[in-house]
């Protein structure tokens, strides 16, 4: 899950600094039944189909399955889901943006899904410049040379990622949770006993016993994340299902053990990705056009948004979400997520 949030308490710690004062962030609104781009907040997803197709592609150092929506023609709109979730969090949303004309892609993240390694030989690495790699490898591959990123959990941080240190790759952007790039060095610092609660899983995987569980039972583990993180969201066992098959992916378990151990300095990430961490370490600010969200139901942590308005330097609006909104906020308030998408595109004209 992220985490997104994952890095999102504890990344936070380390930018206290730039809160700002209510006054100084005029363009944050909290979005009231009935108004803003995304009035229909409580537009609940019970959608259990599936995509009908999923192409594969070779990129980088994986075989990507992706979802595609939408004319050939149309701006391209990249779609990146967190853990422990799939592209189905995105399958309401990515019909309403195609029937607006968008081309979107969603793509099943490293160790999900129909998404392979190439080599048995590259190391099974879940830290976040190698997932944000990935998917400037698959707009390569899909000859995409700008996009609309949007993103939650581990899809959030990996726009934010693509958006501060590829910002000609990224037209515009919407993140929920905010502001999501974290390091190694800021996760050192320890977090009020409450906070570390909401890590638990975290520590848990941090633990060889933590990792045979997560392998033993991963689809009650997601479950049960599935529940905290989303209170309110009453999904069915279908929409679960539909959705917990991508996890069966052979490399899913060394991915998500992975990445919680190098976020904790636990594991050692690859060399080729060190430049590229020196750079998130530092908290770069994004010069893209963006919106955030956030659901008034998140149970998973999350950074307030005064905390992170001013790493927003261009154009900027945020929204929270009103009606129960938990942490899978696309797949719950599909309408909310892709007015946001249609709103971020706005902000370049």
């Amino acid at each position: 899950m992220e985490n997104k949030t994952n890095l999102g308490r504890r990344r936070f710690l380390s930018i206290a600094a730039l809160t700002v004062a209510a006054a100084e962030f005029g363009n944050i609104n909290m979005l009231k039944a009935g108004t803003g781009p995304t009035a229909a907040v409580v537009n609940r997803s019970f959608n259990n189909a599936s995509f009908e197709n999923i192409k594969q592609i070779n990129a980088g150092v994986l075989n990507v399955g992706y979802a595609e929506l939408g004319p050939a023609t149309g701006q391209p709109v990249i779609l990146l889901h967190g853990w422990p979730y799939d592209i189905h969090s995105y399958k309401d949303v990515s019909a309403l943006l195609a029937a607006k004309g968008y081309r979107v892609i969603v793509p099943h993240l490293r160790g999900h899904g129909t998404t392979q390694f190439l080599s048995a030989q590259t190391p099974r690495n879940g830290q976040q410049a190698a997932i944000a790699s990935d998917i400037i490898a698959l707009m390569d591959a899909l000859k995409i040379e700008k996009a609309i990123m949007g993103g939650f959990d581990w899809g959030a941080r990996t726009a934010n990622i693509m958006a501060a240190l590829w910002p000609e790759r990224c037209k515009a952007l919407v993140s929920v949770s905010g502001y999501l790039i974290g390091s190694q060095e800021a996760n050192k610092k320890p977090l009020s006993p409450e906070m570390e609660l909401s890590w638990w899983y975290q520590f848990y995987f941090a633990t060889e016993r933590g990792q045979m569980g997560y392998q033993a039972n991963t689809h009650d583990f997601a479950k049960l994340i599935w529940k905290t993180a989303s209170p309110e969201w009453h999904f069915d066992d279908a929409t679960f299902q539909r959705s917990a098959v991508s996890l069966d992916n052979p490399d899913h378990v060394a991915i998500v053990i992975h990445n919680y151990r190098w976020r904790l300095g636990l594991a050692e990430g690859e060399a080729k990705y060190d430049e590229l961490e020196k750079k998130l370490a530092a908290g770069p600010v994004i010069n893209v056009p963006t919106v955030t969200l956030e659901g008034d139901a998140n149970g998973a942590p999350h950074p307030n948004p005064a905390n992170y308005a001013a790493k927003f330097k261009s154009k900027y609006a945020h929204y929270t979400l009103n009606g129960g909104i938990g942490h899978n906020l696309p797949q719950e308030a599909p309408k909310a997520f892709a007015d946001a998408i249609i709103e971020a595109d706005s902000f370049t004209k």
